[in-house]
């Protein structure tokens, strides 16, 4: 075992995650280990204690507890993507430069590892290395019953870029979805802040967020201001809407929370919506009924960003899966009916 150090973090380190920046520095300690490390408080920043996820600033002190020796106790370094996993990944590729990858993630598959998820995109990503000695890296992430657009970083200076941009709402990211009933007003904006319910799990599990009023944010620990704008495209009676949504924030849920709190969750959605055929407000309920599928119909349909080299806005567009397509299929709905810009309106 190794001693305790402490790691200036450098010029080029800066804005990168804590996990990510250990795994380069000690290729050979795992994710759960500086997991672990976080959890007990052994690893820590200018002295406080932090997570995974926490990013770095350039000249910040890092605690490292004593490690394992290189080869004293092998664990793995890289996850081994069988030939039928790597297919699947590179089959998801929709866009690919030097820089950056975005792929169209499947509905069902975690964008990272976490309570009983040991296949993820992020896992997988290690058959996205093509011409790259280094895996992509992750720069945002989708609900795993939510199907699109996810970007990845193919180098970390591209990682830092996107980051960026996205801390500093220079992205645009637009989202389809079925909803239960019809939201009136047509075009509008959701306010509602969130917090998040208590008595869940430490890694997350059963996570769910509170939709609060704007004037209670403030007032109420761990709530944050939430923004989305919506825009019914189309429409089924009265039964279920077509509807584009924006988030203007990007909060954990904060779609499916504020969908259903006006009382339209999204189509499949059981943490929100209920798993019954009718709810209380004007919607029919998550489970829209007869063939339309059960699965969460929330779909990352386009994201547009500053590309981290060109500075040029680059927009990619995800085809819809399976089990939503079908759904259009029914209720004769097709991609091309909608807008160019859905929320045109409301600039």
């Amino acid at each position: 075992m190794s001693g305790v150090q402490i790691l200036i973090v450098g010029e080029e380190d800066g804005d990168q995650r804590l996990d990510r920046w250990l795994r380069r520095m000690f290729p050979h300690v795992n994710q759960g280990r500086i997991e672990k490390m976080c959890r007990k408080g052994e690893l820590r920043v200018e002295g406080g204690r932090v997570k995974p996820a926490t990013r770095l600033e350039v000249g910040q002190k890092v605690r490292i507890p004593p490690l394992p020796q290189p080869g004293a106790r092998p664990e793995r370094t890289e996850t081994r993507v069988s030939d039928k996993d790597a297919k699947l990944i590179r089959d998801c590729v929709i866009y690919m430069d030097d820089d950056v990858i975005a792929i169209n993630k499947p509905a069902g598959l975690p964008t990272q590892g976490g309570s009983k998820q040991t296949r993820h995109v992020d896992g997988l990503a290690e058959a996205l290395k093509f011409d790259l000695d280094e895996k992509p890296r992750l720069v945002h992430r989708l609900d795993k019953d939510t199907s699109g657009v996810l970007l990845l970083a193919r180098t970390r200076a591209a990682a830092q870029g996107l980051t960026a941009a996205m801390r500093h709402k220079e992205t645009r990211k637009i989202y389809w979805a079925v909803v239960a009933g019809v939201p009136t007003p047509y075009l509008g904006e959701i306010k509602y802040g969130l917090v998040k319910a208590a008595g869940h799990g430490r890694q997350g599990e059963g996570e769910k967020m509170i939709c609060l009023h704007p004037r209670d944010v403030d007032s109420t620990p761990g709530a944050k201001r939430a923004i989305t704008q919506y825009a019914t495209l189309y429409r089924v009676a009265s039964r279920a809407a077509w509807v584009a949504m924006e988030p203007i924030t990007g909060r954990t849920h904060q779609l499916r929370a504020h969908m259903a709190e006006i009382g339209h969750p999204i189509a499949g959605d059981g943490k929100y919506g209920g798993s019954a055929q009718e709810n209380m407000g004007d919607g029919w309920g998550a489970k829209l009924g007869g063939i339309i599928s059960n699965k969460l119909h929330l779909h990352a349909r386009s994201m547009t960003f500053e590309h981290p080299t060109t500075r040029k806005a680059v927009t990619v567009t995800a085809e819809l899966p399976d089990h939503i397509a079908h759904t259009f299929e029914t209720f004769g709905w097709t991609p091309d009916l909608a807008a160019d810009d859905p929320f045109e309106a409301l600039r």
